[in-house]
């Protein structure tokens, strides 16, 4: 897939008027319903709200078909983004854990273990 799954798109899909909303709600992780609250209580308070909302919804591309596989990988590019350094070291720890079991089975399979040989010569 050629889409970067780490930059802003509208979520036209979701969206209610240009999807400039659910495509925050989705790059960040917070809940849409909250960020068009948000939304509209800075454009009255501020009054420039509606501008960037309307600069936001003309430059941005929309949101590709299919950029996530499923929920699952929403949240892991959603943590990508708010902390990449955090997602690296959590990928890295599961590799290093992954690393220390398989080394425990392959101590296992290649030592002598007595017990290890009479249950296999069992099973044949």
């Amino acid at each position: 897939m050629s889409a970067s799954r780490t930059k802003f798109y509208l979520d036209k899909q979701n969206g209610k008027v240009f999807g400039v909303c659910a495509g925050i709600a989705d790059y960040t992780g917070i809940d849409v319903l909250l960020v068009r609250i948000g939304t509209v209580i800075l454009t009255f308070a501020t009054g420039w709200a509606l501008l960037v909302y309307l600069v936001i919804a003309w430059a941005a591309n929309n949101k590709p078909y299919g950029l996530y596989e499923d929920a699952a990988d929403a949240k892991f590019w959603q943590g990508v983004r708010t902390n990449p350094k955090r997602s690296t070291a959590e990928v890295r720890s599961k590799f290093r854990d992954i690393d220390r079991r398989l080394a425990d089975i392959e101590m296992v399979y290649t030592s002598r273990n007595q017990r290890l040989a009479d249950e296999i010569d069992r099973l044949r």
